[in-house]
């Protein structure tokens, strides 16, 4: 079977860290995203993958390849202009034959797609919908299944009294190639929206299949944030390895008065002076340099952050080769790439610095 991976949005919440970065390219742990959903994939039988792609493409390719590192064979799919979440299926549809997952690109999770395959199949079902459990479903679009999963209705963001079920649409599918029947050709389509209510409306088996696997969509700042405290505090599957709350990149060198609290993530070839202090959940990119008496806390740091002297930085997101200087203060910001902060100038809360800006 074939998966078909959607990545050619352009990821609007999660600016100004994707003015110049594809959402699946933004790094989770110091790694990029598509690179977790392709390992999810491959673990459960799916090494044929296809990349539905529109902006910004060409990082996607030059750092996957023929996907052969992964395990992976990789197939690329280019949309011209946006064309939903149906409409990016049915371009790929050459590269498709016969049953096959699709994937929001814009999801983090742990899914048990072998055990959602074999419910697909079991249930012979056109399209089967993973499901996923929320606290607020009035935010969502709920899908309401009756006790064999199969699909009964769905109700976009609920008022509190209509209610009936907590479990929402959680971006992954198994699908029929019929289904891409019911999709017009460079046309804007949405799976969701469109093309799920038609199959119920003609009668057309169509299955939930729940599951308490870790999901998340990160395409806001703060669940961005979220994603990298649940990652380390070990809410996925996908571990990462820490000695006594900390990982630390080969080639990285630490003062031995530096002060780090775990979780903590530090990159390869990063360089922490005197009295640095790293107060975890806290991930810095490959090839940071962190002057004395600096501080992170609570942060994501991409490649190359230089931090000076006695600057802080707290419940931040830095992109890549930004320069905050001696003296200054980031406090609950978003800087994009390369951003320079001269000495002593303090990022108000809520701020998002655009890529290349200077803050006096």
């Amino acid at each position: 079977m074939k998966a078909v991976i959607l990545v050619g949005g352009k990821a609007t919440r999660l600016l100004p860290l994707t003015a110049n970065v594809p959402k699946a390219m933004v790094p989770v742990v110091n790694e990029p995203f598509i690179g977790y959903a392709i390992r999810n994939l491959v673990g459960h039988g799916l090494k044929d993958i296809v990349l539905a792609q529109g902006h910004l493409a060409q990082p996607i390719e030059r750092y996957l390849g023929d996907g052969a590192r992964f395990g992976a064979r990789l197939t690329y799919s280019f949309e011209d202009k946006p064309l939903g979440t149906a409409g990016a299926f049915k371009n790929a549809e050459r590269f498709v034959d016969g049953t096959f997952a699709g994937l929001n690109g814009d999801i983090f999770t742990d899914l048990d797609l072998a055990a959602m395959i074999d419910f697909h199949k079991r249930r012979r079902a056109v399209a089967t919908i993973s499901l996923t459990p929320v606290e607020d479903p009035t935010a969502y679009g709920l899908v309401e299944t009756d006790a064999e999963g199969r699909v009964r209705r769905f109700l976009e963001k609920p008022k509190p009294e209509e209610i009936t079920t907590n479990m929402i649409n959680a971006g992954t599918y198994i699908l029929e190639p019929s289904v891409l029947d019911l999709i017009p050709p460079g046309v804007s389509v949405s799976i969701e929206r469109e093309v799920f209510p038609r199959l119920l409306a003609e009668g057309k088996p169509v299955y939930g299949f729940a599951s308490t696997a870790y999901w998340l969509d990160f395409g806001t700042i703060d669940k961005y944030r979220q994603l990298h405290a649940d990652v380390l505090a070990g809410k996925s599957r996908f571990r990462v390895p820490l000695a006594d709350g900390v990982a630390v990149g080969e080639g990285a060198r630490i003062d031995p008065t530096a002060r780090i609290d775990g979780p903590v993530v530090i990159g390869a070839g990063c360089r922490l002076g005197p009295r640095v202090r790293v107060l975890g959940p806290t991930v810095i990119g490959e090839g940071a340099e962190v002057a004395a008496d600096s501080s992170l806390e609570s942060s994501v740091a991409w490649r190359a952050l230089r931090l000076g002297e006695g600057a802080r930085v707290s419940g931040s997101v830095i992109a890549n080769n930004c320069r905050i200087e001696a003296g200054c203060v980031v406090e609950q910001a978003v800087l994009g790439d390369g951003v320079l902060v001269r000495s002593g100038a303090r990022v108000p809360p809520g701020s998002k610095i655009e890529p290349g800006n200077v803050v006096q």
